[in-house]
């Protein structure tokens, strides 16, 4: 193995959790249930890519179709669907997911141990010959994969703290259809082999870094601020 284009596939990951970590400061999630999540996320490519080789199988599409059915069912469809299972069957359920934040950090968690094996696999071994490949995966594709994340753990956070029963199957719903659906154009846009779609992708991405940054940004706020109110009843 290549050493240094293993460390140049990790460190985008890496660089990504610790900044979503310092970014909990008022209640931290325990380190133990995180490398849980993250290591979780990370096997999870063991069986999307096993779906994924099953629904290509079925693909019977050409052109643009083809490119379509392969971003959004076997690529968003699938590896959502199982980063968001890494959340719901572990740190979903525990005692620690007490504040809307806790979805959006447990989401990255998940997210970047999926897109740490995916990175090392395009960077250390597919394409390993091509020195672009680490920085274009850099800038671009491990921050989606965490746009992606914090997509979905927002709309589990709005699920879970809901007193509305409908409105929270709504965003549960959400949690995994939202994150598939911009997962999908990130990908459906470089496949489609369209010239002038290619001219929107730097501009989506920077839109959808955009709205998710509010996102993290409110419920920090909200994190603040419940830990305020706790301070003051006691």
């Amino acid at each position: 193995m290549n050493i240094r284009l293993f460390v140049i596939a990790i460190t985008p990951a890496i660089a990504i959790i610790f900044g979503i970590y310092l970014s909990d400061r008022h209640d931290r999630e325990p380190a133990k249930l995180l490398i849980l999540t993250y290591l979780l996320g990370a096997l999870a490519v063991i069986p999307i890519l096993i779906v994924e080789e099953l629904l290509l199988s079925f693909n019977i599409f050409t052109g643009v179709l083809e490119a379509f059915y392969t971003a959004f069912i076997v690529a968003g469809f699938t590896e959502e669907y199982f980063k968001r299972l890494v959340i719901l069957k572990v740190p979903y359920k525990t005692k620690y997911f007490n504040e809307k934040l806790d979805g959006i950090v447990y989401g990255v968690f998940s997210a970047m141990g999926f897109a740490t094996v995916e990175n090392i696999v395009y960077v250390v071994y597919r394409y390993a010959n091509n020195p672009h490949v680490g920085l274009y995966r850099g800038i671009f594709s491990v921050p989606a994969h965490a746009v992606f994340g914090i997509t979905m753990g927002y709309y589990l956070s709005l699920a879970r703290f809901d007193t509305d029963n409908r409105r929270a199957k709504k965003n549960m719903r959400r949690s995994l259809y939202m994150p598939m659906l911009l997962h999908g154009t990130f990908n459906f846009i470089l496949m489609s082999g369209i010239p002038q779609l290619s001219i929107l992708f730097v501009p989506y991405v920077i839109y959808i870094w955009w709205i998710n940054q509010r996102k993290l940004s409110k419920f920090i706020y909200d994190s603040r601020s419940r830990i305020i109110d706790i301070e003051r009843e006691e």
